[in-house]
């Protein structure tokens, strides 16, 4: 694990908070907000307190607060005033602005309140698909801009897990599984990003199929046992960054593990981008996304 991030330039502050370097400038010279150090080329740096201010300040203005009104806030009544917001009633681009500003402050009572006040307008599909995936997708981005650390990433992977769990167990506590095909949850060797592999899972629990989970870092041949105990099998991964040759590991799947079963292999996930399905056997599928997956259930 690194060390987590304790200096950000103002191009880091603009990619998390969604506020342009230019406005930040301005607001620092109009209303004071911020007193970045500066290197020996004038270049601005910013410690932790002062990313977590403007990440506070940027949830504010997106909730109607005028930086003029803001900035004659002290910190502490800046934080109490996103707490308070974040316990209100709020549309789902907010929720992630919370989340994410949770994320930072790595603030768990925050997470906790803001997806309690999603429960109130949403189910639990409507937060996973509004809010957990847009969020998702910006701390995709955020890594590419190296602005958060892993550190922050586990932390909020882990929260969302923990809700995922609570609604697998719930499903599978019903135990009424009407259907006779049997989904076979898997991601490949070196693929640990299970966070859509478990909402799949949640899906298919949802629509009255019996699963069975087996994680991430499975090697293929431990599926073939699989295969001896039931007969109408679908496996399923969502794939992120791993196989890196996704064409040839399809193609060992279909002759180690297809070829002679009426077994079906279904895809999704980024790595799926890279793949036609001309170059792929029938008992193979890719999905363009959850949504597609879940109407094709």
């Amino acid at each position: 694990m690194e060390f987590i991030k304790q200096q950000f330039n103002i191009k880091d502050l603009e990619v998390f908070s969604g506020i342009k370097a230019h406005t930040i400038r301005i607001w620092e010279k109009r209303y004071g907000i911020l007193k970045p150090k500066r290197t020996e080329t004038n270049i601005r740096l910013y410690d932790e307190k002062a990313f977590q201010k403007l990440m506070n300040i940027a949830f504010l203005n997106e909730n109607g607060y005028k930086i003029s009104r803001i900035s004659k806030y002290t910190s502490k009544e800046i934080q109490e005033l996103v707490l308070q917001i974040s316990t209100s009633s709020q549309q789902s681009k907010q929720a992630v602005k919370a989340l994410k500003l949770a994320m930072i402050n790595f603030d768990t009572s925050l997470f906790l309140k803001t997806y309690k006040q999603a429960q109130k307008s949403k189910t639990f599909r409507e937060i996973f698909e509004h809010v957990f995936i847009p969020l998702l997708d910006e701390i995709g981005i955020l890594w590419q801009t190296n602005t958060i650390n892993p550190a922050h990433e586990h932390f909020i992977s882990h929260l969302i897990r923990q809700k995922l769990y609570v609604h697998i167990e719930g499903l599978q506590q019903e135990n009424s599984f009407l259907k006779e095909k049997v989904f076979i949850l898997f991601l490949p060797e070196e693929e640990i990003h299970d966070l859509g592999l478990l909402y799949l899972q949640y899906e298919l629990l949802l629509s009255g199929y019996k699963t069975i989970f087996l994680g991430y870092n499975l090697p293929m041949k431990d599926l073939l046992l699989l295969e001896s105990l039931h007969k109408k099998i679908v496996f399923v991964s969502y794939l992120t960054i791993k196989p890196q040759n996704l064409k040839l590991y399809l193609e060992n799947f279909q002759k180690e593990i297809l070829q002679y079963s009426s077994s079906e292999y279904w895809i999704l996930g980024r790595r799926t981008e890279e793949i036609s399905t001309k170059d792929i056997s029938a008992q193979i599928r890719i999905f363009k996304n959850i949504s597609h997956f879940t109407s094709s259930l």
